[in-house]
């Protein structure tokens, strides 16, 4: 008899292996609740250490910024669907050999701006060697492609915001997911890359089914169009996928919601009780992100107020009992900062209350002291 999961109680489920239902611990490493997230997304750094710090009791930006900078035990670099995120260090094995493996649509740029595979391989090589035991600038680091492999990599064919950029930019987000390269701490105002520590990639044999079984603990169930979605994958491929996965025993089917979904092979404890309570999730978090059908996560008028085309993550979103109720929005100056909070519906005192203490929590995360206000968020879509 197939199992049945309601959405309460994946919901439940989810936010308690996000750390959202519960936080972590004082002294729980960053890392570790990083990895449960499947990655933060940090093309917004401050979003990120937000998302991070709202799920560990007392960690603040400083904290995150340390396990990247410092001990790094998290890596900032290309992650899921080609986006920067936060990653944990030890975890490059599995996310550098499993992206490397979902494929990408063709490329977007003219054949005679394209690099050959030989050429691309020869760039992804050269990154990795001039970043080996350095923090380099964009210019810096291309100065040294182009030593290493010659002026072809230079050439200005890329179209960019102002101007072109040189062909080796093209495969930034390969030599990424091949561990050649990641962030480094900002040299002033300037961005800087470096290399990560050397490991060997997970297996290929290995790869796929670790990540598609790593995504169901975190977002299942799920099916195979919604892993899709989160890896920005084609979605015949990811259902070829599955079903190999099923067929070997890795997952095992559900009913989920009235419709057949999947979870990770013998992962079938569900919380009895619904979740409760009020949560704050900056930009592009990865409960927002990650958590389908977005229908049920966006339910009413959320779906038209905090989603942007159909896209989640574009805008920061209270959850009220695991279901997004609201938006806000952070103005910071100097040592204070404004949460303005546009909540859909009226909440209860008791409500009100946890809202408070939430916009304290955002304050002690980024070392400011807030002030909330509740009304109309005017900021538009990933302002």
């Amino acid at each position: 008899m197939t199992l049945r999961i309601t959405w309460d109680e994946a919901s439940a489920r989810r936010m308690e292996r996000q750390f959202l239902a519960v936080p972590a611990k004082a002294g729980t490493a960053v890392a570790e609740v990083v990895g449960a997230m499947l990655g933060a997304h940090a093309q917004v750094l401050s979003a990120a250490e937000v998302s991070v710090g709202v799920r560990v009791d007392g960690v603040t930006r400083a904290d995150v910024r340390a396990a990247l900078w410092e001990d790094r035990s998290l890596v900032k670099t290309y992650g899921p669907r080609g986006t920067l995120h936060l990653l944990p260090s030890a975890e490059l094995p599995l996310w550098t050999a499993a992206l490397a493996a979902v494929p990408t649509g063709p490329s977007p740029f003219r054949p005679e701006v394209r690099l050959t595979d030989a050429q691309a391989d020869e760039v992804v090589a050269a990154i990795g060697d001039a970043l080996d035991g350095a923090s380099l600038t964009i210019d810096e680091l291309g100065d040294e492609v182009v030593a290493r492999t010659g002026p072809w990599a230079g050439d200005l064919v890329m179209p960019a915001f102002q101007g072109m950029w040189p062909r080796w930019r093209q495969v930034m987000h390969r030599a990424g997911r091949r561990g050649a390269l990641c962030f480094g701490p900002n040299r002033g105002h300037k961005v800087t890359y470096t290399r990560p520590p050397r490991f060997e990639p997970l297996a290929a044999d290995q790869r796929l089914s670790l990540l598609v079984r790593r995504h169901l603990r975190a977002y299942g169930p799920a099916t195979a169009s919604h892993f899709a979605k989160w890896a920005a994958a084609p979605r015949g491929w990811a259902a070829e996928l599955f079903a190999s996965l099923a067929d070997a025993g890795d997952i095992e089917e559900v009913d989920f919601a009235g419709g057949p979904a999947w979870v990770a092979a013998g992962d079938t404890e569900f919380p009895q009780e619904p979740v409760r309570g009020v949560r704050l999730l900056p930009y592009f978090d990865a409960y927002a992100i990650g958590c389908q059908p977005r229908e049920a996560l966006f339910p009413g008028a959320a779906y038209e107020r905090a989603l942007a085309g159909g896209q989640a993550g574009n805008y920061p979103v209270l959850l009220v009992d695991g279901v997004v109720a609201g938006v806000w929005h952070q103005r910071r100056q100097g040592r204070r900062t404004t949460v303005t909070v546009e909540p859909l519906g009226q909440l209860t005192p008791a409500r009100e209350r946890e809202l408070a203490r939430q916009v304290e929590r955002v304050g002690e995360v980024l070392e400011a002291k807030p002030e909330l206000v509740v009304g109309k968020v005017k900021a538009g879509p990933h302002a």
